[in-house]
């Protein structure tokens, strides 16, 4: 083995900082763990001038383009394109990344994982490839230790600057410096910003290579090992394969922190790193497979060991288990671990438990994690006991289907996917493992109409509309908004646009899109309705219908009522002052309503969404049962108590470090610039940019219309306040008035005794019926029995009934049988445009060989219709009631074809 590389060492959990000495040259290198490497890094990086910022949420911020965060640079794209200024010129991270293309492979090899951490430290536009080099070598010869001979640089192989650095500056000797092509050291992605890489590379030893004279860094063996990649972003892609200079280079640097800590603690695979293997062996303990005892087990084990960690910081963001998008993706690596956990031999749910190991083993980098842990493990408990219930019925589902032949249809996986939550992916994977496949396409083909059958034909909102047709405001200055203080403003009209268009000037009657350079009208955002009103012109008046935000620019939308707009015109613009107050008295009331439900159902609930108008609030918050009548009550008093108490409403700018001192609620998954506005009402403080009461007697009231589930661990209230409770109490009046008179009452105060003995009257009478009912089939049941016709050693009983309900004729199919165990009943009641069969064998009949399933279904058959049950009852329908005489002649043939 080569000196300075120690495989195999068992380093128990609390010796980081021993030094540990190897081969014959007692090279030594110090043992870190996996959090202590993070605060190296970081920390080496702040003494080089670098702004520590915390990880940016796996959620993209405003970025279309990904899914869930997958690399280092990935949040941080604008700052590189000059988008968003970046806070300092200079910033170092460590970043959480999730990347599910190869999730199959995962637990399969054990290179392959879903979530990782990766460092980075950034330039834009200020230091370039001289710093950049040494300070990456000085971290990992000098920081960290390793051995300098064991590292390897490489460079684009016309990179002369890079190489130059590399020998003359650093030292590394030539024959250590390798050159790379294209396709391995320089990054691109279409046109825009590119450039050489340089990357560092670890020699694992001999033992790992392929033997040959000429191995080195760029060889297909497992050698040499990437830790370090700098990206030198020096040109512009011209897009017609021409490269420009860009005027301002950038640094853009990824190291892989799992991946950092097997070559510093010696091991193999990011499983045996120390925060991670501690993980594994939690799986192990639950189920009682040791690792590495049996090849098979393993896959199970390291797959639970990466979709724990991955799920747990994915909840932790703020993402909950869908059928779609990000959400999908939890849902499907959580569906995942339990099958894998059914593998092993679990056979109760035990994912919460690892959740609390990934927890205790990254919540000093990440204290949110503790601080959301109860909400972890409740999305995690709620989503692996929903899929329980169903795994096994599924699983023996397609162990059934899977008995014989080689492919499985689209069909039946369809089926396993619609109808027990099994994702497809966990399909392909137990086939995989049987060597069978899939006949995908079908799969896919049905999945699709299935979404296209869902799909609701609602309408793009009116600011999408104008997005779609590729309208841009991007060249336009930001709008300053002035309407926290001001509901009317002089303002000067930046940018005009009508018919998906920009536009110099707006004509009488045409419905457009204004931009001011300042604005009273606030812009939906944060879960808030855009403001309505006017803007004016002396005679000119353009109604604004709502307010949408294009970055920052202000679009207020509406049509010009009157005369003519020109960009440069100096316009007053005024708010709808009575809507805006209705909306702020709603948003406040959103805010009581968290609090609210905090205290009542716990501190796991959390904001989800919300739409705060003027006619409700609607919010969207995390819990994972149906609220009781008593704990919406509770919520209700709650609120309305707060509204009598007269409790001042306070806004205020301040840091955010401040404003989590104060215990601001933040909107989950959301970030955060270094300066929020909170907004505290009595208990409840949260940031918020939206408009709001002065105080919450302004609310004047609050009632709850409804709450239901819009998700798996997703909840919605719908609820009302000020004007709209008054305009409920108005309706619900007029409603019980009418019914009171309807009544005969005198007064609405009796409407409860009335309905109660109106309510029993009625049970008696249905009583008085259903003995009539039976008595009238007791005398059809000894007439239909007259006119039975023996066939073998049965006697079958075939009739039609108009106006007859279909569980009356099922009863009196039963007294048949009962009556005459030896007769088998085709009765076919009619009630409107529909008939149903019911069809009845007695104990003797089904002796003999007759089946009310298989009768049902070959006498509906007749009809186009369809059918079956057991043997002795069951129930079909209909399908062309003008062929029922036919059905019914037919039944004696098909009852003597049994027998």
């Amino acid at each position: 083995m080569q000196s300075g590389w120690y495989r195999g060492l068992s380093v128990p959990a609390d010796t980081e900082g021993f030094f540990y000495f190897f081969g014959e040259d007692e090279n030594q290198m110090k043992y870190m763990g996996l959090s202590e490497i993070r605060e190296k890094y970081l920390s080496f990086f702040e003494s080089k001038g670098h702004l520590r910022l915390k990880s940016f949420s796996l959620v993209p911020d405003h970025d279309k383009s990904l899914l869930l965060i997958n690399s280092g640079m990935a949040p941080m794209k604008k700052y590189f394109t000059g988008e968003i200024t970046p806070p300092r010129k200079r910033v170092t991270t460590c970043q959480k990344c999730i990347r599910t293309p190869d999730l199959e492979r995962v637990g399969h090899t054990a290179r392959h994982g879903t979530y990782f951490e990766m460092l980075g430290n950034f330039s834009f536009g200020d230091y370039f490839k001289k710093e950049a080099i040494a300070w990456a070598w000085e971290f990992l010869t000098e920081t960290m230790e390793i051995d300098a001979d064991l590292l390897w640089p490489s460079v684009y192989e016309s990179d002369d600057e890079a190489y130059a650095i590399w020998r003359d500056d650093i030292g590394v000797p030539e024959k250590r410096i390798v050159r790379l092509g294209k396709e391995d050291n320089f990054w691109e992605h279409g046109t825009g910003p590119c450039g050489p890489c340089s990357e560092i590379y670890f020699d694992r030893g001999e033992k790992y290579g392929c033997g040959s004279p000429d191995c080195k860094p760029g060889c297909d063996c497992d050698r040499y090992m990437e830790i370090w990649n700098n990206v030198f972003s020096q040109f512009n892609n011209m897009g017609d394969g021409t490269y420009t200079e860009l005027e301002h280079k950038n640094i853009d640097t990824g190291m892989g922190l799992e991946r950092l800590a097997c070559v510093v603690q010696g091991v193999d695979n990011m499983f045996e790193v120390d925060t991670i293997r501690r993980i594994l062996d939690k799986v192990c303990e639950i189920s009682g497979v040791p690792y590495e005892a049996e090849g098979g087990k393993d896959i199970s084990i390291r797959a639970i060991t990466d979709h724990a960690r991955a799920a747990t910081f994915m909840i932790s963001d703020g993402i909950i288990p869908s059928n779609e998008g990000r959400g999908y993706v939890l849902r499907r690596l959580i569906r995942r671990a339990c099958r894998h956990g059914r593998l092993l031999g679990i056979r109760r749910a035990f994912l919460q438990e690892l959740c609390e190991v990934v927890i205790a083993e990254n919540k000093a980098g990440y204290p949110e994690l503790d601080e959301k842990q109860e909400l972890i493990k409740k999305v995690i408990s709620v989503e692996e006991n929903s899929f329980a219930r169903t795994i096994d019925q599924g699983l023996g589902m397609l162990e059934a289907l899977t008995a014989s032949g080689k492919t499985l249809s689209g069909e039946d996986a369809f089926k396993l996917y619609d109808t027990y939550g099994f994702p497809l992916d966990l399909t392909k994977d137990i086939l995989a493992e049987k060597g069978m496949t899939l006949d995908e396409d079908t799969f896919r083909e049905l999945m699709q109409r299935q979404r296209d059958m869902a799909r609701s034909s609602r309408k793009a909102s009116d600011a999408e509309s104008w997005k779609s047709d590729g309208m841009s405001f991007d060249d336009t200055k930001d709008t300053e908004f002035v309407g926290y203080d001001r509901q009317e403003c002089d303002a000067v009209i930046l940018a005009l646009a009508a018919d998906g268009e920009t536009a110099g000037f707006l004509p009488e009657g045409t419905d457009g899109i204004i931009v001011l350079d300042k604005t009273p009208f606030y812009a939906e955002s944060g879960g808030q309705a855009g403001d309505s009103g006017v803007i004016r012109a002396g005679d000119t008046v353009f109604t604004v219908t709502d307010t949408q935000k294009s970055g920052d620019v202000f679009m207020h939308i509406g049509k010009l009522k009157k005369g003519t707009l020109t960009v440069g015109d100096s316009v007053t613009a005024a708010i709808d002052r009575d809507r805006r107050a209705a909306i702020a008295r709603n948003h406040t009331a959103a805010h009581l309503l968290q609090a609210a439900l905090r205290a009542a159902l716990g501190t796991h609930v959390e904001q989800a969404g919300q739409f705060v108008s003027e006619k409700s609030v609607r919010f969207d918050f995390t819990h994972f049962s149906a609220m009781t009548k008593d704990e919406l009550k509770t919520v209700a008093q709650k609120i309305n108590r707060d509204i009598l108490s007269a409790i001042p409403v306070e806004k205020r700018s301040m840091p955010l470090e401040e404003a989590k001192k104060l215990g601001a609620m933040a909107l989950f998954g959301e970030k955060y610039g270094d300066t929020v506005r909170v907004v505290s009402a009595g208990s409840s403080v949260e940031f918020c940019g939206g408009t709001h009461v002065d105080n919450t007697a302004q609310i004047g009231s609050f009632h709850i219309l409804s709450e239901s589930g819009i998700a798996g661990g997703v909840r919605r209230i719908e609820a009302v306040t000020g004007e709209g409770v008054l305009k409920l109490l108005e309706t619900l009046e007029d409603t019980a008035s009418s019914a009171a008179r309807e009544l005969k009452l005198n007064q609405i105060a009796d409407l409860p005794a009335r309905c109660a003995a109106l309510t029993a009257q009625i049970k008696q009478k249905d009583r008085e019926i259903e003995i009539l009912e039976g008595r009238i089939a007791d005398a059809k049941i000894d007439a239909l029995m007259d006119g039975a016709k023996k066939i073998g050693k049965v006697r079958v009983v075939a009739a039609a009934f108009e106006d007859q309900k279909s569980a009356s004729v099922r009863k009196m199919g039963e007294k048949l049988s009962d009556k005459a165990p030896g007769v088998v009943s085709v009765l076919i009641c009619r009630e409107g445009d529909k008939a149903t069969i019911a069809v009845t064998c007695g104990k003797q009949a089904v002796e003999a060989g007759a089946h009310a399933g298989k009768i049902a279904g070959q006498v509906a058959a007749v009809t186009d219709g369809r059918g079956g049950g057991k043997p002795a009852a069951a129930m079909a329908g209909v399908g062309d009631m003008t062929k029922i005489a036919e059905a019914l002649e037919s039944v004696y043939g098909i009852v003597e074809n049994l027998l």
